[in-house]
């Protein structure tokens, strides 16, 4: 959804909660070609509301792999999961990292759902996560 929707007061607010960081795939807005977007969670075409406990910051690949997806499968038990939810989740809980953090691994259905769907561990992602964990400029810290 585009940023156009959004007031910009609540897109400050949403920016600044992110600390810079694509909410799903955790890249850093500082390194990538293209501005993040603030997306609804739960997408406007099926009730979401534009307000901040419904919104997140988006990286582009992220945002366009979800769409308006609030779910899909776990690939390794076949199950419908929701996918990961920013305000109610911490990502932490669903996701970790691997030995040199290019891959992130989904710990729950919920994880490996979002995942899946949204591709997160795509190739260009993994690239760049490789070229700045060689840097020490990833992975992001968490602030949780």
């Amino acid at each position: 959804m585009s940023d156009k929707y959004i007031p910009a007061d609540l897109r400050r607010v949403v920016q600044a909660r992110a600390r810079g960081l694509c909410e799903y795939c955790r890249s850093q807005a500082r390194f990538s070609p293209q501005p993040f977007s603030v997306e609804h969670i739960v997408a406007r075409a099926l009730g979401g509301q534009t307000e901040a406990a419904n919104l997140a910051l988006s990286c582009q690949g992220c945002n366009g792999h979800k769409y308006t997806k609030w779910q899909a499968t776990d690939p390794l038990t076949g199950v419908t999961a929701a996918l990961f939810h920013p305000r109610q989740q911490r990502w932490r809980d669903h996701f970790a990292w691997n030995e040199d953090a290019t891959l992130i691994i989904g710990l729950t259905p919920i994880g490996r759902a979002t995942i899946d769907a949204l591709k997160l561990n795509r190739a260009e992602l993994v690239n760049l996560r490789e070229v700045l964990y060689a840097a020490q400029k990833h992975p992001p810290t968490e602030g949780e």
